[in-house]
């Protein structure tokens, strides 16, 4: 599947960028493609996955499978055990 970010994620990663949070379009795919966590029913049709960023926090990217292309929306850190139990 392609994966595509949306205008909004794209400025998200220069916002985070210039306040020191380092957050890449890598580890954004790494979560899609790897998820610790899958949430396919709080936010329907929207998935959320999530993975471990840091010893505190989880990344948590939400989007949306649009025929064969997966569409990020948005992401953010969380702190770990906010959404769910992390290893």
């Amino acid at each position: 599947m392609k994966i595509v970010l949306t205008k909004h994620a794209i400025e998200k990663i220069e916002r985070f960028r210039k306040n020191k949070i380092i957050i890449t379009k890598e580890n954004i795919l790494k979560v899609i493609n790897n998820p610790e966590h899958v949430d396919r029913n709080s936010d329907k049709p929207k998935i959320i996955t999530s993975k471990t960023l840091n010893e505190r926090l989880v990344l948590r990217v939400v989007y949306k499978e649009e025929g064969d292309i997966i569409k990020v929306i948005t992401f953010y850190p969380a702190k770990k055990g906010r959404y769910y139990e992390s290893n």
